[in-house]
């Protein structure tokens, strides 16, 4: 035992050299949900040397017709990340990637999404047994201030959303080509999943909060990015004016391009940053 420490400690002492960042699969079962979840995780370099050392952690959601795989086989979010973790652009943390997918060959079946909807509750999952497993399991730095959500397009939503009923969870969030609103054209996917979002509409949540409400949502670093080519572009601009109206301080990008992986790739890169301005305050 006493040669494995050693070695684990010359191994640790070369991590400059040789050691990076790692991906792990976690599969957790709910009991609200009575099924089995998976989730991506990403554990940044130096992780496994520092067994002292906790981090900050960065919830990142997919959206429609992807499943907790999609940020790294499409996104390229561990090679972003660690670029930007390496050039100091931004603080080493964990990313936490949960799964949303539906039923059926391109995931947009029964259970996609990130709310309740009858027989499957899962944002009573997502805060009840997900957040506390993954928070428990790994050296996470599990405050207001070290927390961060983001996500894409129906992953958009469900970040605003969350973050909206829970500013005492989150430090900052960020939606990337959020589905902040109804769908601007009719769509194919499961009738449960088209009510969930009409019933947890940012937009109108925003439009229904009270003077308290607004006061609490005023302590998230909000942050919400759409390309200008977006078909969701309308409730993103829509769901900015209100955040301005009600005095809400938020970053709004519009940028060149569309609902594309190439898009997000750009955004996520400048969020890291972002949230890890908000984790030294």
């Amino acid at each position: 035992m006493k040669c494995l420490s050693i070695l684990a400690a010359i191994l640790c002492f070369a991590a400059p050299l040789t050691a990076k960042s790692r991906l792990e699969t976690l599969t957790l079962h709910s009991q609200l949900l009575n099924a089995d979840k998976s989730c991506t995780v990403y554990l940044p370099d130096g992780y496994d040397c520092d067994t002292t050392r906790s981090y900050p952690i960065l919830y990142l959601l997919h959206g429609a017709s992807d499943t907790h795989t999609a940020w790294t086989e499409k996104g390229n979010m561990r090679q972003i990340a660690d670029e930007a973790f390496a050039a100091g652009l931004a603080h080493p943390m964990v990313i936490v990637m949960p799964d949303a997918s539906g039923e059926g060959e391109n995931h947009t079946g029964l259970h996609m999404g990130y709310f309740d909807v009858p027989g499957w509750p899962y944002e009573r999952f997502f805060f009840e047994e997900f957040m506390p497993q993954i928070e428990s399991r790994y050296r996470i730095l599990a405050d207001k201030q070290h927390r961060a959500i983001a996500g894409l397009s129906m992953g958009g939503g469900g970040t605003a959303a969350y973050a909206l009923r829970h500013p005492e969870l989150f430090g900052s969030a960020c939606s990337m080509s959020g589905l902040l609103d109804l769908f601007p054209s009719p769509r194919n996917y499961d009738n449960d999943f088209q009510r969930s979002v009409v019933e947890n509409s940012p937009v109108a949540q925003l439009r229904a909060m009270t003077d308290q409400e607004v006061e609490q949502a005023r302590t998230i670093r909000w942050w919400v990015d759409c390309g200008d080519d977006d078909f969701l572009w309308k409730s993103n601009v829509a769901f900015y004016t209100l955040m301005r109206e009600r005095n809400i301080p938020v970053q709004y990008r519009m940028r060149d391009g569309g609902h594309t992986w190439r898009y997000w790739q750009q955004v996520l890169a400048d969020i890291l940053t972002f949230f890890s301005i908000g984790f030294d305050e």
